[in-house]
């Protein structure tokens, strides 16, 4: 080996978790199970990430164990909802990212109301226990943020953007755009939507919804609130939605849900009221769920679990080298389009 290659060697990044996912065709939660040898990992997905993971000579990084002297070694990750899909895969992306890292994850669900008053609450606020705060799709009060500033903690956000705050995510704007841009081309004028709760701090569902309006309205249609039905991003709430608009004097040809998991409750309620999709009416959902595939639900896609881990990766170099997360570009989206989806009869 000459010189400038053994140089060229030595400066080569060593690679990280999310190197090893990409080499293997998985997300790095799959990595992540796949080489501690956790359960739900099939046997040659976990021989493909093995083999990526030699290959590319990927060890677990000690810096974050042997940097973090004095502190917790750990990262909250707050949620809206424990149990929702978003949130998990989040959850997942950011816990592969620590585990790798040397920092151990705590998961936080709030719910409905204020961030802040779980957080701040109690001799075991979580501020107290923590290096990190990583919000996923939530409002945080100026206040809150001035809060965690004083504790000298790490803020990240995935999903919403906060002043001052680095975030990780997609443009949800976009993603509102490019599903009802795929239904009006295809004929459609009446279009429904499944949008979020009233009552929860999401902030996407509204996103998605701007960018709906907006591409209603930059194709000339004016979009019908009466078309508009609350859901919680569940499969019940779904299936009620699908009930309510078809009950409507005018039911509408086509319905944008703002996730896969409404849009599969839409599937199964269509089913049980006598529609058939998409001769009846079309359907768009968000995510790219790993069921999407199995019933045919044209989305817009997503790479949740990978959102999680870019955030947590941020966080961890922060922690470790004290290198400040620069503006982030958001991460891609793309139309898939399958079986739920067709031209509006009479449509040219």
């Amino acid at each position: 080996m000459t010189e400038s290659s053994q140089q060229h060697h030595h400066r080569r990044a060593r690679a990280t978790i999310e190197d090893v996912a990409t080499a293997a065709g998985v997300s790095v939660a799959t990595v992540s199970r796949a080489l501690r040898n956790l359960p739900n990992v099939a046997d040659s997905t976990r021989s493909r990430v093995q083999e990526a993971a030699e290959r590319l000579e990927y060890r677990a990084d000690p810096a974050a164990s042997r940097l973090a002297a004095g502190r917790s070694r750990s990262v909250a990750v707050v949620v809206p909802l424990l149990n929702g899909w978003y949130s998990s895969h989040v959850v997942a992306g950011v816990e592969a990212v620590c585990a790798e890292s040397g920092y151990d994850t705590i998961v936080v669900g709030l719910g409905p109301g204020t961030p802040g008053r779980d957080l701040f609450s109690g001799t075991e606020a979580i501020h107290r226990r923590v290096d990190a705060i990583i919000f996923v799709d939530m409002r945080v009060s100026e206040e809150d943020l001035r809060l965690l500033e004083e504790q000298s903690l790490v803020v990240m956000s995935v999903g919403h953007e906060m002043p001052n705050v680095p975030s990780v995510g997609i443009d949800d704007v976009a993603v509102g755009r490019i599903a009802v841009q795929h239904l009006i081309d295809l004929g459609h004028r009446r279009i429904g939507l499944i949008n979020g709760p009233e009552d929860m701090p999401f902030v996407v569902p509204h996103h998605r919804q701007i960018g709906f309006e907006d591409g209603m309205r930059a194709a000339g249609l004016e979009p019908d609130p009466s078309l508009y039905v609350p859901g919680n991003f569940t499969i019940q709430d779904g299936a009620d939605a699908l009930r309510v608009m078809m009950a409507r004097k005018e039911p509408p040809t086509a319905i944008f849900a703002l996730s896969d998991e409404m849009a599969f409750g839409v599937i199964l309620a269509a089913h049980e009221l006598g529609f058939r999709i998409p001769e009846h009416f079309s359907l768009v959902g968000v995510d790219d769920h790993e069921f999407s595939p199995v019933v045919g639900l044209t989305t817009v896609h997503q790479d949740v679990a990978e959102h999680g881990a870019r955030a947590a990766r941020l966080v961890v170099r922060q922690l470790t080298d004290g290198e400040e997360p620069g503006p982030s570009e958001p991460a891609p989206v793309r139309l898939i389009v399958r079986d739920t989806t067709a031209a509006q009869p009479g449509s040219a």
